[in-house]
C-alpha cells in the first residue's frame, strides 16, 4: 500500500492508496483544494470540516451534472435513426473526395 501527502486548505494529509495511484490522488486533491480555496474566498475560513463538506457537495453536484448529461446523450442515442448513419457516411465520403482533390492541386508538380 502506497502513501501520498496531499495539501488541502494549507494542511497536509497523508493518504494511503494503491500502488501507482499516487498521481491520481494528488490530482484529485488539487481539484478539492481548488474548491476549498473558492469557498474560502466566498465565505471565509469557517472551519476545515465545514469547508470540506461544502467542497464535497460541489464535487458531488458536478458529478451529478455529468451523469445527467451522459444519461441525456444515452437517451438521444435511442432515437438515432440508422439511415442517418448512412447519410453521414456519404457526406463524409464526399468531403474526403473534395479534400483529396484540393490536396492534389496544392501539391507541387
Amino acid at each position: 500500500m502506497a502513501q501520498v501527502d496531499i495539501s488541502i486548505n494549507g494542511k497536509t494529509y497523508r493518504m494511503a492508496c494503491d500502488e501507482g495511484q499516487e498521481d491520481r490522488i494528488r490530482d484529485l486533491s488539487t481539484m478539492v483544494d481548488a474548491h476549498v480555496k473558492d469557498l474560502v474566498q466566498q465565505v471565509g475560513q469557517v472551519g476545515d470540516t465545514r469547508l470540506l463538506v461544502m467542497a464535497s457537495l460541489l464535487v458531488a453536484d458536478e458529478l451529478m451534472d455529468l451523469r445527467d448529461a451522459a444519461h441525456s446523450v444515452d437517451e438521444e442515442d435511442e432515437d438515432f435513426n440508422p439511415s442517418e448513419v448512412e447519410e453521414m457516411a456519404l457526406s463524409i465520403e464526399g468531403l474526403a473526395e473534395r479534400l483529396e482533390g484540393l490536396a492534389g492541386r496544392l501539391q507541387p508538380s
